[in-house]
């Protein structure tokens, strides 16, 4: 049986990947620190005899017994609160867990694919983002910090690919939702649902007038897969070019979950993106892959999955937290 690594595996995408590779038939050794992902993201696949955790910060050595096929790198923050409480660790999984991850993948002469992220094109002045532009980052602002060490990321993942002949694959991830996010996490999709659910006020950034493009989380995690076995090895985009601006998005969830909530406005975050929208040509002309998920339908599954979520969870203080980044 083929051996895939998965970092970041207690993550919200990093679980549903372990199990894509599960049913593909493979042994997977789902890794993570914890930090931010959780083990009950990924509890149901503890009796599963094909999966093994393994609780590692990849940002130290990582060593992994047996033949390797493919290695997934999912392992870093991917929330402003995130970054807002852990930026040295943003950065070191970044720079130091690729490094290690790559020469793991050198070593095994396995495939490795790595998470960069639409944060590469930061504020951008080109709409929709193409993988040929370069970006519009400040690299000493408080985004800075995570959207440097993907940069970095790509940088290093291509001289492994050209110096060392590393198989190499690079997907850049546009806003991706489902079942198993953090709900208060400050994202804006999870941020608007648990306002929502608590009976608040929906807090938007800005005039609303910024927009993002949404993703259910199965159709990019099969674009990961498509681009995996695939042969490209540039970066490539996938994500979904539905856009819709935060004001309308709002609208949107207030009839999603059936209630009376109002609008409230506050000051834009620094660098904030103001427009999100990926160019999917590539991912359509070479990997045959486009979202077939709705946002309606998406929305309606990932809404019953916050639902379920217990008192506890639904209260949990870390939502305020952004209120923190947002000052600085």
């Amino acid at each position: 049986m083929e051996q895939v690594l998965i970092t970041g595996a207690a993550g919200f995408l990093g679980s549903h990947l372990c199990e894509r590779f599960l049913d593909e038939g493979y042994r997977v050794i789902g890794m993570d620190n914890l930090i931010t992902g959780n083990l009950t993201n990924i509890e149901h696949l503890m009796l599963n005899e094909n999966f093994v955790f393994s609780n590692h910060d990849v940002s130290d050595f990582v060593n992994v017994p047996g033949e390797l096929k493919y290695i997934l790198h999912f392992a870093s923050p991917a929330s402003p609160i995130d970054y807002l409480k852990i930026p040295i660790q943003t950065l070191k999984v970044g720079s130091l867990g690729t490094h290690n991850l790559l020469g793991l993948a050198k070593a095994k002469n396995a495939r490795i694919i790595v998470a960069s992220t639409s944060e590469v094109y930061g504020d951008p002045t080109v709409h929709p983002q193409p993988e040929e532009y370069w970006g519009n980052v400040n690299p000493v602002g408080p985004r800075g910090v995570y959207d440097e060490a993907k940069r970095f990321q790509e940088a290093i993942t291509m001289a492994y690919h050209n110096f060392h002949g590393v198989e190499t694959r690079i997907v850049r991830i546009f806003n991706t939702y489902g079942p198993r996010m953090r709900l208060n996490d400050g994202r804006v999709l999870p941020a608007f649902i648990g306002q929502a659910l608590r009976g608040e006020s929906l807090t938007v950034f800005g005039d609303g007038s910024q927009t993002r493009s949404f993703c259910y989380v199965d159709d990019l995690v099969e674009g990961i897969y498509r681009l995996l076995l695939s042969d490209y090895t540039q970066p490539m985009n996938i994500g979904n070019p539905d856009e819709i601006t935060i004001g309308d998005f709002a609208e949107e969830i207030i009839k999603l979950t059936n209630t009376d909530q109002k609008v409230i406005y506050e000051d834009l975050p620094v660098n904030d993106p103001k427009q999100r929208q990926p160019d999917i040509t590539k991912a359509k002309n070479i990997l045959g892959w486009e979202p077939k998920v709705n946002r309606s339908e998406g929305l309606k599954i990932t809404y019953d999955f916050f639902k379920s979520l217990s008192s506890e969870e639904l209260y949990k203080t870390e939502h305020n937290d952004f209120t923190d980044y947002i000052k600085k």
